[in-house]
């Protein structure tokens, strides 16, 4: 039986500019950076050393000629804050587009793109 999330894959056109967007942008933290010698480099974020899930950052042109079927497509992610009103200033004062918040049932919620506006949401959980 699954019982967590491990890794979401992202499938980047430059994985250097977008590890610099996700960790000097947002703040996420580098977990590991591996270099299989031909080719093919992969590098896992996370918001903190101790989170249980992570995203990896692929080549896409690179995985998109190893294995053509695969959707590399830019998933939908939600991930979550208890400082939404601070993240959101810190985000927008960095020059990225950022949307307005808005409230939904479960919480308070805004997107954002990354450097290669694929968009990403974060929310404040209803107490």
């Amino acid at each position: 039986m699954i019982n967590k999330v491990g890794q979401i894959m992202l499938y980047v056109k430059d994985q250097e500019k977008s590890m610099n967007f996700w960790t000097e942008v947002v703040g996420f933290t580098i977990i590991s950076e591996e270099d299989n010698g031909q080719g093919m480099k992969w590098i896992e974020i996370a918001p903190t050393k101790e989170a249980e899930t992570s995203i990896v950052l692929h080549n896409k042109e690179l995985i998109a000629k190893m294995q053509p079927e695969l959707n590399l497509g830019t998933p939908s992610l939600m991930m979550y804050t208890d400082k939404l009103d601070e993240l959101h200033k810190d985000l927008s004062n960095k020059n990225i587009t950022v949307g307005e918040i808005v409230d939904m049932p479960s919480g308070r919620v805004f997107n954002f793109a990354d450097s290669e506006d694929n968009y990403f949401a974060v929310m404040q959980k209803n107490q």
